[in-house]
């Protein structure tokens, strides 16, 4: 698999998560490492901080649900129109995350 197929995997994963529900950066690694042989949650976020404008890129957090770093005001307020569930500034992982 090409770097600019992967780049097209994460992002239509990404696609794919619900309004309401996130994915960790690591959790979207996960999901396409079989496919891919791919496996790296830096590299992922390496990719949603180049191309991942286009999609919904406030629903991809840290694996502890800290919100996307330097875009935290913008995400906190679309995670909240969606109805995602926070424990103070971060996200609850255990009721908001999505499993493909």
């Amino acid at each position: 698999m090409t770097p600019q197929e992967y780049v097209e995997e994460v992002l239509s994963l990404v696609e794919r998560i619900p309004a309401g529900k996130v994915m960790s950066y690591g959790a979207v690694a996960d999901a396409l490492a079989d496919r891919t042989g791919r496996n790296s949650a830096r590299q992922v976020g390496n990719i949603m901080s180049r191309h991942g404008g286009g999609v919904p890129w406030h629903r991809v957090v840290t694996s502890s649900g800290r919100m996307p770093p330097g875009h935290e005001q913008e995400a906190r307020q679309r995670l909240l129109s969606e109805g995602v569930p926070l424990k103070g500034d971060h996200v609850d992982m255990s009721r908001a995350l999505w499993r493909p």
